[in-house]
């Protein structure tokens, strides 16, 4: 149950006046789980597989950080003297979704994996679609690649309007439709439905996502308008506890999304992750305390479900070029953190999330650097050290490490 923490403000008025940057590189993970077989990812190493690929990553900003102090990443050398502190995290939570990662960063582990659907969804289930969106049919319902299905089944998706449903590894509902068969409001409008009304109980899928595609047969791509209908947190998070103790709680990305909206004043939902940089940018000059809590999707949707480790080596120099700004937007007492939410490994055979560890840098000006936070059991000590960063009192899962970099 949701029972968020009331707090007086003259409580909280010294630690409020700091903030918080946490960035999420989604899908960017540092090395397979000791469970990874259970999720047939053995072998995955998002970072290190990307690195080797490619012939090496230059990211040197990161690498000042102490990225490479944390596994061997080829063109990432470990550094004697790091920026930030530096470790690795352990997901607790059953499942390797975006949902359940970000759950876990904020204070909240699953105990019980969200239901998935490897032979497609039952003929009741969809009998239900059909009834609560009004649709005449569908096509598709299996496991399939996004890029891929639209290929296959979109000629047929414009010539009879039906909606194309698919999943995958994860617990979704996916819906992808061509923006002019299907426009945007109509399509969000059918996602909504179908997250109250069909994937509901026992069928409650971790995440009902809108993938619009536009294009002629052959040539079909997808959007960049995708949303992500998530359910309600199952328990408190960090967000609740924040926002009910008046700290100011900014959401970039589609971390609102994956929190169905709870805990935060301000949503700002961006398609890039260079729009998401500059949201960073331009939030954190503008607050002088809070939390910004950002997810920079790209590395997921991109490169990691295509396949594509040259794009990942891509995009993180991107975000490497961009660190020095955000850095520079931070005062003396805020904290940065950088993190992911699972692995999304662009060179083993699926195409679908690795169950990794992912990495995680800390940087502060007036704190300790270069301190080895070495692997944490969960991924839920962040949230618990963000929120004694605040002097929130809370009941989150985890154990903080601010103690350790004050």
């Amino acid at each position: 149950m949701f029972h968020p923490v009331s707090h007086r403000t003259e409580d909280l008025a010294i630690s409020k006046q700091r903030k918080v940057v946490l960035i999420i590189l989604d899908g960017v993970g540092i090395g397979e789980l000791p469970d990874a077989h259970v999720y047939a990812d053995e072998g995955s190493n998002t970072l290190a597989n990307t690195a080797h690929a490619v012939g090496g990553l230059l990211l040197p900003n990161l690498e000042s950080f102490g990225l490479g102090n944390i596994a061997p990443i080829k063109g990432v050398q470990r550094v004697a003297s790091p920026r930030a502190s530096f470790g690795k995290m352990a997901e607790v939570s059953k499942g390797k979704d975006s949902t359940t990662g970000h759950w876990e960063l904020a204070g909240l582990i699953l105990t019980k994996e969200f239901p998935t659907f490897p032979n497609g969804f039952s003929s009741e289930l969809l009998r239900t679609f059909c009834e609560a969106t009004g649709s005449k049919g569908y096509l598709g319902n299996k496991t399939a690649s996004g890029t891929a299905i639209i290929q296959e089944l979109g000629a047929e998706h414009v010539r009879t309007g039906f909606p194309i449903v698919y999943t995958s590894a994860d617990s979704v509902f996916q819906i992808a439709a061509h923006e002019e068969v299907i426009p945007l409001p109509a399509l969000y409008k059918m996602c909504e439905q179908t997250r109250t009304e069909v994937c509901v109980d026992d069928v409650a899928v971790g995440r009902v996502i809108a993938r619009p595609f536009v294009g002629t047969d052959g040539a079909f791509v997808r959007t960049t308008n995708r949303r992500d209908f998530s359910l309600k947190p199952l328990g408190t998070t960090l967000l609740d506890v924040l926002n009910a103790a008046g700290v100011e709680t900014v959401s970039i990305g589609k971390v609102d999304d994956l929190f169905a909206g709870r805990g935060l004043r301000t949503k700002l939902h961006t398609k890039t992750n260079a729009e998401g940089v500059e949201c960073i940018i331009s939030e954190s000059r503008r607050m002088t305390s809070g939390l910004i809590f950002t997810n920079l999707v790209d590395f997921d949707t991109l490169w990691g479900h295509r396949n594509d480790p040259e794009g990942m080596a891509r995009e993180l120099a991107a975000f490497d070029r961009a660190l020095p700004r955000i850095v520079e937007t931070l005062r003396d007492d805020d904290v940065l953190m950088i993190t992911a939410d699972h692995g999304n490994d662009p060179v083993t055979p699926s195409t679908d999330h690795s169950r990794e560890y992912v990495p995680v840098l800390c940087y502060s000006a007036s704190k300790k650097v270069g301190v080895d936070l070495g692997t944490r059991a969960t991924f839920a000590d962040l949230g618990k050290t963000v929120a004694e960063y605040f002097g929130v009192e809370n009941s989150l899962a985890g154990t903080s490490f601010l103690s350790q970099v004050s």
